[in-house]
């Protein structure tokens, strides 16, 4: 597989509120394309929030958030395309069966070079209930789905929050393969407290609490 080209997210001056809660303020940093980071934090602390700020989903308070992809400024408009996310507070396609909610993804974040729906299914291992409603899946195999989704798009961002939530030992173990065998180029971005079985892969951390 060609290694993917990774973004660069340069936060200048940015901050975020809501409503009288400052989240975090004067965030000057840079996730230079192919950096692993971990966003490091006990829970509560904005970790998410920055992610989301970071994904484009959030408009910052203050700041300014830009994207570029080989020196290529990417307007705020399209730069969904380009990341994808697993978090614990994000929802699936509950009332499609997983066939259709696969497929449903690819039509927004198409999959990487050489992957069909069904191969993130079988990655995911959940061949066996491709036509079962996502809302009967427990919750180990919803987490396996949503990692699936976001690994195995083909983005220049990957952003994970809290990634083991709700994976057993075995789950965690299938979660470091999948991640090592599709990172390569990639800028990865890890929100976690402070748990080596979420941020293995990465080879620098920022404290959210620095910017409080």
């Amino acid at each position: 597989m060609v290694p993917a080209e990774g973004m660069r997210i340069a936060l200048n001056g940015v901050a975020k509120q809501f409503a009288r809660e400052k989240v975090f303020q004067g965030v000057d940093h840079v996730f230079n394309p192919g950096s692993r980071t971990a966003i490091l934090g006990p829970n509560g602390s904005g970790k998410s929030t920055l992610l989301q700020v970071v994904a484009g989903a959030l408009v910052p308070t203050a700041g300014k958030v830009e994207h570029s992809v080989a020196e290529r400024m990417i307007g705020e408009e399209n730069v969904y395309r380009l990341v994808s996310i697993a978090a614990p507070y994000l929802d699936l396609y509950d009332d499609l069966p997983l066939n259709e909610a696969i497929a449903l993804h690819a039509r927004f974040k198409p999959f990487r070079l050489g992957i069909t729906p069904r191969d993130v299914a079988r990655t995911a291992y959940l061949d066996p209930h491709w036509e079962k409603p996502v809302s009967h899946f427990s919750s180990g195999m919803r987490q396996r789905l949503k990692l699936g989704l976001a690994i195995l798009s083909d983005t220049p961002l990957l952003l994970l929050d809290e990634p083991a939530s709700n994976l057993d030992a075995e789950g965690i173990a299938w979660f470091r393969q999948l991640l090592l065998q599709h990172l390569d180029g990639r800028t990865l971005l890890v929100a976690s407290n402070r748990q080596a079985e979420e941020t293995f892969a990465c080879t620098e951390s920022v404290e959210i609490g620095r910017w409080k």
